[in-house]
């Protein structure tokens, strides 16, 4: 197997990794509280949890954060922490 084999090999299965954490929708928290956590802990920009929290509440649920089961898993406890509802898939 040559070296550009195995790199693409490699790149391919660590794509193959990455989980998705899921925002869902709930009738407690407020579409302030939702943009301050994604931006605070998701590293969102202002417009972009904004988004995120309008798709939350006329979809049901948003893929927030893509990434590393380890990250996405500390991420969640404190998303979950605030009272938001999250999984990782």
């Amino acid at each position: 197997m040559s070296t550009q084999t195995l790199e693409q090999t490699s790149s391919t299965t660590e794509k193959q990794e990455l989980h998705h954490l899921i925002l869902f929708n709930d009738d407690v928290n407020t579409f302030e509280h939702v943009i301050e956590m994604l931006v605070e802990h998701c590293n969102h920009d202002f417009i972009q949890a904004e988004q995120c929290a309008m798709l939350v509440h006329f979809k049901g649920k948003c893929d927030v954060k893509k990434g590393a089961y380890k990250e996405l898993e500390m991420i969640s406890n404190k998303l979950s922490a605030n009272g938001l509802s999250v999984e990782i898939n």
